[in-house]
């Protein structure tokens, strides 16, 4: 898969590797030509030197076939124009921008942006907003078959129960995080826009949870 990733500082770079290291496609977008010198004499992957919320810089890049964008250059408000270009005129589903002032965390979230403060970000966090769910999970049992995944959800789902969600996949909430705080929900709690979700599962039931998670869930008429 092709990602996409405007900002060639420290965060950009590792983030830029770590996804590389995990057989994908990587092309990088920043203002500064040399800040590529970061990213190592063994990266195979594109450089963009540009604005990154510029369209011809992103078509450059390779927005058009993109998976997933990161905006995680030193500006909230370029990251954050960028992650809406991005979804908005190019449909790309999986966008997050890091966020140096926790404050418009919320503000953003509404927008449908998943953002990662500086001062929470982990590259653990970013990436598990860019590759595919079942790849990165969030905790596995010494055993390994059993893991906890921030899932990604359908819009159909929005509005129903989370038992309904448990009853579907077969697995059990572990918590979700709203607006950028973690709760342990109820079996009568909703699922509303902008929660992530947090499914403790067995890793063999992984790949047909997020299948069920993608679509609308089953009528009940």
């Amino acid at each position: 898969m092709h990602f996409v990733i405007m900002g060639c500082g420290r965060v950009g770079a590792s983030l830029a590797r770590a996804i590389e290291r995990a057989g994908h496609e990587v092309a990088v977008i920043d203002q500064d030509e040399s800040a590529f010198r970061r990213l190592g004499t063994s990266f195979e992957g594109r450089t963009v030197t540009g604005v990154g919320f510029d369209r011809d810089c992103l078509r450059a890049a390779g927005i058009e076939g993109a998976y997933a964008f990161a905006a995680v250059s030193s500006g909230d408000n370029s990251n954050i124009l960028a992650a809406r270009v991005a979804r908005e005129k190019y449909g790309v589903e999986h966008v997050v921008a890091r966020i140096y002032d926790p404050g418009r965390a919320e503000i953003y979230q509404r927008l449908g942006i998943p953002t990662v403060a500086t001062v929470k970000w982990t590259s653990d966090q970013m990436l598990r907003r860019l590759l595919p769910q079942g790849h990165v999970p969030e905790h596995t049992d010494p055993s390994g078959r059993v893991v906890i995944a921030e899932m990604p959800v359908s819009a159909g789902w929005i509005g129903h129960r989370v038992r309904d969600i448990e009853d579907a996949t077969g697995g059990r909430i572990a918590y979700l995080t709203r607006l950028g705080d973690g709760f342990l929900p109820g079996p009568d709690t909703v699922y509303q826009e902008g929660d992530l979700l947090h499914l403790a599962l067995l890793r063999d039931h992984l790949a047909a949870a997020e299948r069920v998670l993608d679509a609308a869930p089953p009528s009940t008429h």
